[in-house]
């Protein structure tokens, strides 16, 4: 590994995120709210850090060279840096009584988990609240790929962070050129993101809100300025615009940017995006049923209403809220922890195992079946018309396997902290698959605050591997890694 090419990459990053702090500074003189001391102090502090990492890696000026291992430290320590310093405004201004609890909300936007130690959100000022929503936005698309989008001079080395960024199975290009893709994906993002503002305005929202929700449902995290979230203003128009947003931001944007390019079928022929429809509409229905016959409800519009927007907020890993779900039967619970484990598309800002990584799963074993009936048949797993190699295969069960093992050990700490059996295992699942508020004291009318500061730090890791899809941190901290 190259360490001062990690650093002068690891400046750019921190340097970005110090520098986004003018937003909410911005925006407190703009509406007279707010606190701007505590986000002044921490932008200098983060911007003399980068300044440190630049110095540190003055002599590296070759930028073509970025190898895997390279791409593996960047990635991975950039999200921590991004933390370290994102958690400064929380820590320096009292919104957090510890470092651990800001360096978790710091964590929480930016992985777009949505998990928060806040008590009263409502009482702080909006300016550190509009900076707790851009943290998702950021963190949303990426720290790596708004580096690639604004550094076009990283060169083709840059591939290397982008796959290490956005990994996993079904990785697409939209252009030859990564930097023009990744500013692609930024204007792809930046439209959506628009449009909920607009529509969220039209509904009664004031512009704070309108911003600060929209950073969230489209990058999939839930953190919202109000301790009800959504279902502060018991609209039905409001609620429909979000779950409307969040069902698209989990949705792969190759097939968005198709779609703008007036490819028809872009979303009708993907595979991987009728598999993830269907989930949700069964999903729906099924909920919508149950809480339409166990007397929830009495209008199927609010039965149905309630249910599509808890479910797309559970699968996309956003973590809205606009009712109690904990309150709703057993049943439509371990519907909502199988959509955690689910999760939106490969190529979204959603969390999860990915709907592409089921499919596979699923026709692998189909496969497997049809060889245990007919031993001396050969049969391929085709997804989108072409056929998924053995090595691509094991790569996704691997995962699945690995997945599932580090949830477990992650509910096993959890329930060797003193946390009852509930609340363990849901937030290791609402951590590693990004989704926020969980079951038992981690619920949608609860919040972290009372984890014990170990478990702040395993859930932070949590939220990490399950934003990096594992790998890439897993491989950073393996011995192979290193070896030549």
């Amino acid at each position: 590994m190259n360490g001062f090419l990690v650093a002068k990459f690891l400046s750019f990053i921190t340097g970005i995120v110090s520098l986004s702090m003018i937003w909410p500074i911005l925006w407190a003189h703009f509406d007279g709210s707010g606190e701007v001391r505590s986000l002044v102090i921490s932008m200098i502090l983060g911007l003399t850090f980068s300044g440190l990492l630049f110095v540190a890696g003055r002599h590296h000026t070759d930028y073509k060279t970025v190898g895997i291992r390279d791409a593996f430290a960047v990635v991975s320590l950039s999200w921590i840096f991004a933390s370290v310093v994102g958690a400064l405004p929380y820590y320096i201004y009292g919104m957090a009584p510890a470092y651990t609890d800001a360096f978790f909300e710091a964590m929480s936007g930016f992985t777009t988990t949505g998990a928060s130690i806040l008590t009263d959100i409502e009482a702080h000022p909006k300016s550190l609240l509009f900076w707790r929503g851009l943290t998702h936005w950021i963190g949303g698309m990426g720290i790596i790929v708004l580096s690639l989008a604004i550094l076009p001079f990283i060169g083709v080395g840059g591939v290397h962070l982008f796959k290490a960024e956005v990994p996993g199975f079904g990785l697409e290009k939209m252009t030859p050129r990564l930097h023009q893709m990744a500013i692609r994906l930024w204007g792809i993002y930046f439209g959506l993101t628009a449009a909920q503002v607009i529509l969220l305005l039209l509904g009664g929202m004031n512009l704070f809100e309108a911003l600060t929700h929209s950073f969230s449902t489209i990058a999939t995290g839930g953190l919202s300025p109000l301790n009800k979230s959504i279902g502060h203003y018991n609209s039905p128009y409001i609620e429909w615009v979000t779950t409307f947003f969040m069902f698209f931001s989990g949705v792969n944007f190759v097939i968005h940017y198709r779609f703008l390019l007036r490819q028809s079928g872009a979303y009708r022929d993907d595979e991987e995006f009728r598999l993830y429809a269907f989930i949700v509409l069964f999903s729906i229905l099924f909920t919508a049923a149950v809480l339409l016959l166990r007397g929830y409800y009495v209008t199927i519009e609010e039965a149905v209403r309630y249910s599509a927007f808890q479910v797309i907020s559970i699968i996309t890993s956003t973590g809205f809220c606009t009712t109690d779900y904990e309150l709703w039967p057993v049943s439509v619970h371990f519907l909502f922890i199988l959509l955690m484990f689910a999760g939106g598309c490969t190529g979204s800002t959603a969390g999860g195992i990915k709907s592409l990584r089921v499919l596979a799963l699923a026709r692998h074993v189909r496969a497997g079946l049809a060889s245990c009936l007919h031993p001396q048949g050969q049969f391929q797993t085709k997804i989108r018309g072409k056929t998924v190699s053995q090595d691509a295969l094991a790569s996704v069960t691997a995962f699945f396997i690995l997945y599932l093992v580090v949830f477990i050990a992650g509910a096993l700490f959890m329930a060797a902290l003193g946390v009852d059996f509930v609340t363990a295992v849901s937030s290791a699942a609402a951590s590693i698959g990004n989704t926020g508020p969980g079951f038992g004291t981690v619920g949608p009318t609860e919040n972290f605050f009372h984890i014990p500061a170990a478990g702040k730090w395993v859930l932070s890791l949590l939220m990490l591997l399950g934003r990096l899809e594992l790998y890439t941190m897993i491989l950073l901290f393996s011995p192979r890694t290193w070896k030549k």
